[in-house]
């Protein structure tokens, strides 16, 4: 047997059957049209926001990444919430613009731009984070061919990383943003063109439970931004202190001490150098406002046993939930949270394996699990799905079709 993570403590059960934004699990099967489905519950995402608003100084503003889940219900929701998003795309800028972001409180990251993707940030209003000198040339020429002053901050490639992150972003070579080293030429480049130069993005890594780790990376950005604005000769109206909050997915992860890094970001800005005595400061978050938030429900149609192992065939799999199956980024493969939902809270009666709909063996939903007694038409859920599970996914793959998505809690 191998343990799953532990289930937030936001879910309930109702006579047996999981309750997502207070209704069971059956109704939301029935509104959305059936399985497999994601179904998002905006009041745990609210209660994120609002605890991120009590233990975050006000002089740091959220921002929602957009890449962590683009569901458009969701977006417009969370748009009422948030500061602002954060885009890496040209496809996610639209969403934003589309579910009523205005374009001012919108960036947009990401190596590789298209030119047709500057040009229609620049047209648009939005920041670009310049991922190089190049792109930053070639923004500067599509801006003057438009006759507009093109809003444009600059990615840096710090020298320091969050460690124990999930995905470093930062410190030694690497394809995100300008090494530190460059940027304040590239400013006053900026600054000489005319540009709307609008501050710095910093982000050293993703997915961190460590607290002191975060605090860390936070205090060393202020240090990096106040060294690079000095040198540069000019405030940034915005310094993005990137992000890094993860969430527990996994056995015997702890949640994020959020209020600690609170308490010491306050007295971060509060000493920060007096060449940001102006600058406003933002963090943009992802999978911490939403991963929680998100349920995958998938259907039994089959109960089969082989040399003894029990194994539950399912209607969903890795082109839904890719995290999950362990093939998204993960060394070791493990269990994300999983329940048998008709029959939460139940005792565990049995070990199985969970495996999807596809013709390949890394189709595991979740491996060995001990979970109550489950048949054909039972429903499992998969928890922590908010973040990173379908447009994350090869839902292509083999041809089978989309999931249902819903939202609750509205």
């Amino acid at each position: 047997m191998k343990a799953s993570g532990i289930i937030p403590a936001d879910y309930r059960a109702r006579e047996g059957e999981l309750l997502v934004g207070g209704r069971g699990i059956g109704s939301v099967l029935d509104q959305a049209g059936g399985s497999p489905l994601f179904v998002y519950d905006m009041e745990i995402v609210r209660q994120r926001v609002a605890r991120f608003r009590q233990a975050i100084p006000s002089e740091v503003s959220l921002h929602y990444a957009i890449k962590a889940n683009p569901y458009f219900d969701l977006l417009k929701s969370i748009g009422s919430v948030v500061d602002g998003f954060d885009v890496a795309s040209q496809g996610e800028m639209a969403l934003a613009l589309e579910a009523g972001m205005a374009a001012d409180h919108i960036s947009i990251a990401g190596p590789g731009k298209r030119d047709v993707e500057l040009a229609a940030a620049i047209e648009a209003g939005v920041t670009i984070n310049l991922e190089s000198e190049r792109e930053a040339e070639r923004a500067l020429s599509i801006a003057a061919g438009q006759d507009q002053r093109p809003r444009l901050a600059v990615r840096v490639n710090p020298d320091f990383e969050i460690k124990g992150s999930g995905m470093r972003m930062g410190g030694g070579a690497k394809p995100f943003g300008v090494d530190a080293v460059r940027v304040p030429v590239l400013v006053r480049r900026l600054i000489a063109a005319g540009a709307d130069w609008r501050g710095f993005h910093i982000f050293a890594g993703s997915q961190a439970l460590d607290a002191e780790a975060i605090i860390a990376a936070q205090r060393a950005t202020m240090v990096l931004a106040a060294e690079l604005a000095d040198q540069a000769g000019a405030t940034p109206p915005l310094v993005n202190l990137g992000g890094g909050f993860g969430i527990p997915y996994f056995p015997g992860e702890q949640p994020l001490d959020v209020e600690a890094i609170g308490a010491a970001l306050a007295g971060i800005v509060a000493d920060r150098a007096p060449i940001l005595a102006s600058t406003a400061f933002a963090i943009e978050l992802g999978r911490w406002l939403v991963g929680e938030a998100g349920v995958y429900l998938t259907r039994i149609v089959d109960r089969k046993v082989s040399h003894g192992e029990v194994f539950l065939v399912v209607d969903g799999g890795l082109h839904h939930q890719l995290a999950a199956s362990g093939n998204f980024g993960t060394v070791v493969r493990r269990n994300y949270p999983v329940a048998v939902a008709n029959r939460f809270g139940a005792e565990a009666e049995e070990v199985v394996s969970v495996v999807g709909c596809l013709c390949t063996p890394l189709d595991r939903l979740a491996d060995k699990v001990a979970l109550p007694k489950a048949d054909v038409g039972d429903v499992i859920a998969i928890f922590m799905a908010g973040a990173y599970g379908m447009t994350a996914s090869p839902s292509a793959f083999l041809g089978h079709p989309k999931p249902y998505e819903i939202m609750v809690g509205v």
